[in-house]
């Protein structure tokens, strides 16, 4: 039997990198809310610590939000949310889609300079957050406190002037007909690019969702993706349209895999979403007994292991960029099952999705040979907030494919197998995921070369010891005033960027080595950068680590070297200051409990100055010590 995945295509020969989703259904998003608050006012619809709003209580909640911003935003019109995880931010999310607005998430922390210049750029109508971290023309606007349980100091802040225009007579951007939200993906010139997810779009999403993992009345979903993360998108409107409960996950879970699988158990998570970086630390672990999770699904980056045989929740294996509204394909894989070594592949389109793999012209290759993917179909973005970025990535369909007139260019390398399940190699351009995260290195070149003691500046991705990528700054000092710290340009270059990419080294140089065309040669920067970390660790190896004083101090800097990727560390050190992230202090929190029997808590572990106050804790805490 022929299946839709494997249909022949009119004009084009058989065995060729097609495949098709099976049909799509669409499917509504606002009003599968507002029906679930109709028929089951009293369910749970949020779930928040000891906070639980039911279905009506939210939906009362989002008009009284949506009365404030009636009269000064317009359908189309941008509204920013400066949120974290919280009942305000739910309710905006679903206030905002009552008046036809377009949901512009930006998290709680997007970085003073770069919210600044993304206000500058795009203009939204409205910015949801705390006065105090928004940019002059917001916080300096017109106010309307935003009210909502658990949140103090929240407003929606206005910039522009009556008439829609910016303070300084500037039109602001406004989203195409049609756009549900837009979510900002990193920009090679230095600013982000907005992409415009339609409502048909992410409605037939959620019905696929919703179909995958059985989601209805009962459930409690996680909401835990980051805010300024697209998947995140996925999980809140799954949760509200399907009439089950969504669950915040507290702060700490976020860092570590024990903590997290803790917290499923104990607020009863039924269907959740990871991003792969945490993914990958909870499948290395023993799976926990007794968990209720059903399906959980994995995505953001390159999943490296399948999950073990003791999983009892079906793991899928999702890939999509933002610009193809979160999932483009998904593999599936059972639980008690085998599932083999080594990276799963990403599998097959979602219902709707068209995706080939192509040559340089954009023509399908045979299956088994590696191109470029592309991908049509139902889940396509309308595209960027730029005409010019559109019509660069989003182009027309080879003629001969059947469904689509467009595809957007991904530029990810991948491979269609015989049976027509995709394998991902790699990206084909500068582009690199960190954290899960797309980033390009240019943007955090630009960001670096804003700070007027900088010259020029380099980025490179190299793997990252516990996977991934990790971002490696170099940065050519003016002559002109005076010596300059790297930790200080540092601690400058993250109000420009996200948290993601901020680069876990920063090294100062005199000047950059050129290849043969003139650029700068980056293998070279590299290849040295890789030698000084090997003297480096030969010195450490020969004098043991530079200034630890206790056994402990040297096997925490081991550790922690072996994880950041650096040779050069010393007890005075922060552990975040020195390149850690979410991922590595779950690595680190694991390592110290295998090493020393030691189970710290993340916030714990952050809250100390230096990683020599982190050996004194782990000594104070090791099994047998000396009470104190």
């Amino acid at each position: 039997m022929t299946t839709i995945q494997d249909r022949p295509l009119p004009g084009l020969l058989p065995g060729l990198s097609v495949a098709y989703g099976r049909p799509h259904r669409d499917g509504a998003v606002l009003d599968l809310f507002t029906s679930w608050a109709r028929r089951t006012p009293d369910a749970p619809a949020l779930i928040d610590g000891g906070l639980t709003l039911s279905y009506a209580e939210l939906d009362r909640l989002a008009d009284g939000i949506a009365g404030q911003l009636a009269g000064r935003v317009r359908p189309g019109d941008l509204v920013g949310l400066c949120l974290d995880h919280s009942a305000a931010l739910v309710a905006a999310t679903v206030a905002v889609a009552r008046i036809g607005a377009v949901h512009l998430p930006l998290g709680p922390r997007p970085g003073e300079r770069r919210l600044r210049a993304v206000a500058e750029q795009l203009r939204p109508a409205c910015l949801i957050g705390d006065p105090a971290l928004l940019p002059p023309a917001h916080r300096d606007g017109r106010h309307h406190p935003v009210t909502a349980p658990g949140a103090t100091g929240i407003v929606a802040a206005f910039a522009e002037s009556a008439d829609g225009a910016g303070t300084d007579g500037a039109e602001a951007v406004r989203a195409p007909r049609g756009t549900q939200y837009t979510v900002l993906t990193s920009g090679s010139t230095g600013l982000p690019k907005a992409v415009a997810v339609g409502q048909t779009a992410l409605g037939a999403l959620l019905t696929w969702y919703r179909e995958l993992t059985g989601l209805g009345p009962g459930d409690r979903h996680s909401l835990l993706i980051g805010v300024s993360f697209d998947p995140h998108l996925m999980e809140l409107w799954a949760g509200l349209t399907s009439g089950a409960a969504l669950c915040v996950a507290p702060e700490a879970v976020r860092w570590d895999p024990a903590a997290l699988t803790d917290w499923w158990r104990t607020a009863g998570i039924t269907v959740g979403v990871l991003p792969t970086p945490l993914a990958e630390p909870v499948l290395d672990r023993p799976w926990p007994a007794d968990l209720p999770l059903r399906h959980l699904t994995v995505g953001g980056d390159r999943l490296r292991r399948t999950p073990g045989p003791d999983v009892t929740a079906t793991v899928h294996n999702a890939y999509g960029p933002a610009e193809a509204t979160v999932t483009t394909t998904v593999h599936s894989m059972a639980p008690g099952v085998e599932h083999g070594a080594g990276a799963p592949p990403i599998g097959r389109p979602v219902p709707g999705a068209i995706v080939l793999v192509a040559d340089e012209n954009g023509r399908p290759l045979p299956r088994g040979e590696a191109g470029e993917l592309r991908i049509g179909g139902q889940g396509l973005a309308i595209g960027y907030l730029d005409a010019d970025l559109t019509a660069e990535r989003f182009v027309s369909a080879p003629d001969d494919l059947d469904g689509t007139d467009r595809v957007y260019r991904t530029g990810d390398r991948v491979l269609m197998r015989a049976d027509g399940v995709l394998e991902f190699l790699g990206r084909l351009d500068d582009q690199v995921k960190v954290s899960g995260v797309r980033i390009e290195p240019a943007e955090v070149e630009a960001a670096l070369e804003r700070d007027p003691r900088v010259r020029r500046a380099a980025v490179i991705a190299r793997p990252a010891p516990v996977g991934g990528a990790q971002l490696l700054a170099f940065a050519q000092p003016v002559t002109e005033g005076g010596p300059v710290d790297g930790a200080e340009l540092l601690a400058a270059v993250r109000p420009w960027l996200p948290e993601q990419a901020v680069p876990s080294v920063l090294r100062l140089v005199d000047g950059f080595p050129l290849d043969a065309n003139g650029k700068i040669d980056r293998a070279a920067l590299l290849k040295a950068e890789e030698a000084e970390a090997q003297q480096g660790a030969e010195r450490s190896a020969g004098s043991g680590a530079d200034g630890a004083a206790t056994p402990t101090e040297r096997t925490l800097l081991r550790i922690c070297a072996g994880l950041l990727g650096r040779s050069d560390l010393d007890p005075s050190d922060n552990f975040l200051d020195a390149g850690g992230t979410s991922v590595t202090a779950a690595r680190l929190l694991a390592a110290l409990e295998e090493e020393f029997g030691v189970r710290l808590k993340a916030p714990v572990l952050l809250r100390q100055p230096d990683l020599r106050a982190v050996a004194r804790l782990v000594d104070e805490r090791r099994p047998g010590a000396a009470a104190g």
